[in-house]
């Protein structure tokens, strides 16, 4: 049985995600030591001086944008400039600011009507932690000492003899067989969003710890807070994460991967990227409006690298994003066309103060189907129908009750006379509609919309004008 106890405001979230050392540097008194020059080339350890006030600082920005969700990596004490490698979990990074700077930054996000999720790396902390330097200065003494696996002692990074994230030698894993450990965790979840208000995590690793623990967190958050949104971070299969007593949705990559080889590389034609995505509905049932799809994150290279910076591409991929079924997600800088490969140079600065660098049709793009998605709740809370499936074209309709959108996309050659049929609607058989980016009009005869030219590499975001066409 799916879970359909998702939180009513995840519908209608547009979430945006933000590597905080990198998004907006509010206040150079707590900057690290030593850093690198704002926009300079990132490296795996360098670090820039993003902080909690520098997010607080651009929220006007983030609402003008349309965003009304904010999903931050990890905040809590750690050295790492990333902060998986968790120091203390109970404290912000000082680098960061402080505990009065986030509780200013959640309020400052509710005023706004705005939701924010953290990052829970729960699988892992760092190898500095206080949890871990206990063991290595205690050994079997230390009452942390069964929180993770030594095989021997004294502890060796240099060859690793304690099972860590990856064989990775500075991410020790807890042990969350453990019920010690599993409640300090347990606690750790309710503490930020007892004591500060946050709306959900976002959950690291998942696969790595046994399902039961995940089915006792979700049990103990939602059962004192219902409205805590819980994703998980997961790459492959997600069936099993999206049962009634597990996570409410994921991190759709999966989704990604389909976007990418249908609207980008060429790989799937119409027929196959809607089997994929007739599979995941089977996988999600009613709880697909819970998932967190996204065309990047802090794990991939950005979409412009993606797309080669053919803009068309680009749109098309926005274009499914923000009109399909679930939370889409924008990564930083992704609106105004910031590039990068991997990890670490898809983690570049957000280049304030060059606004005539960044890709201002990019942004009017996103502004635009944000703004639509806003406005219509056949977006948000539809239900999904494929009407058009030919070679490359490939055509849905969203409606909830008197609602209904078109959506057109073609990633290959253009084709003519294209005829696309609506269904289960009251709307008269003949009248205009009107796509939504560049505002030309379309006539419908017999509940089909007429496209007399479908350009390459284009879509079509379609609303009904509600205007008769008038017989001649």
């Amino acid at each position: 049985m799916t879970n359909t106890n998702t939180p009513d405001w995840v519908r209608n979230a547009i979430f945006y995600q933000i590597f905080p050392d990198r998004f907006s540097n509010g206040d150079t008194s707590n900057d690290p030591a030593v850093i690198a020059s704002w926009g300079s080339k990132p490296t795996i350890d360098n670090y820039f001086g993003g902080d909690l006030i520098g997010i607080t600082n651009r929220l006007d920005y983030l609402q003008d944008l349309g965003i009304n969700a904010l999903y931050l990596t990890p905040i809590f004490k750690a050295r790492s400039n990333h902060k998986y490698d968790t120091y203390d979990y109970f404290k912000i990074d000082p680098n960061f600011g402080n505990e009065h700077e986030f509780k200013n930054l959640v309020e400052e996000i509710h005023k706004r009507d705005m939701h924010i999720v953290l990052d829970g790396v729960f699988n892992h902390c760092g190898y500095d932690s206080i949890l871990f330097n206990d063991v290595k200065e205690r050994g079997k003494n230390s009452k942390y000492y069964s929180w993770f696996n030594v095989y021997s002692y004294p502890i060796e990074k240099n060859e690793v003899n304690y099972q860590s994230c990856g064989g990775t030698w500075y991410l020790p894993k807890i042990n969350t067989e453990n019920p010690d450990a599993r409640n300090y965790l347990l606690d750790v979840a309710q503490y930020w969003i007892k004591e500060y208000k946050i709306d959900g995590w976002r959950l690291d690793v998942p696969w790595k710890i046994p399902i039961s623990f995940w089915q006792q967190f979700r049990e103990e958050l939602k059962t004192e807070f219902p409205d805590i949104y819980l994703v998980g971070e997961i790459w492959r299969d997600p069936s099993i994460w999206v049962q009634e007593d597990t996570f409410d949705g994921i991190m759709n990559y999966s989704l990604r991967n389909c976007i990418l080889d249908y609207c980008v590389y060429d790989r799937m034609d119409a027929e196959d990227f809607n089997y994929e995505l007739q599979m995941q509905s089977r996988v999600f049932g009613n709880n697909i409006y819970g998932q967190l799809n996204l065309l990047g994150s802090h794990d991939t290279p950005r979409i412009m690298t993606e797309c080669h910076e053919e803009i068309n591409r680009i749109q098309l991929a926005i274009t499914f994003l923000l009109t399909y079924i679930g939370a889409p997600m924008i990564y930083y800088g992704d609106e105004i066309g910031l590039t990068g490969e991997n990890d670490p140079d898809c983690r570049k600065c957000m280049p304030w103060g060059h606004e005539c660098d960044w890709n201002l049709s990019i942004r009017k793009y996103y502004k635009k189907l944000i703004q639509a998605r806003k406005e219509h709740d056949a977006l948000r809370r539809g239900s999904f129908l494929p009407v058009f499936i030919f070679n490359g074209i490939y055509a849905f309709q969203r409606k909830y009750y008197d609602d209904i959108v078109l959506v057109v996309l073609n990633p290959r050659k253009a084709y003519h006379d294209i005829k696309i049929r609506y269904q289960g609607t009251d709307l008269p058989d003949n009248i205009i509609w009107c796509d939504l980016i560049t505002g030309e009009k379309y006539y419908s005869k017999d509940k089909q919309v007429y496209i007399e030219h479908l350009g390459s590499t284009k879509s079509l975001i379609l609303f009904p004008m509600g205007i008769p066409i008038e017989e001649n």
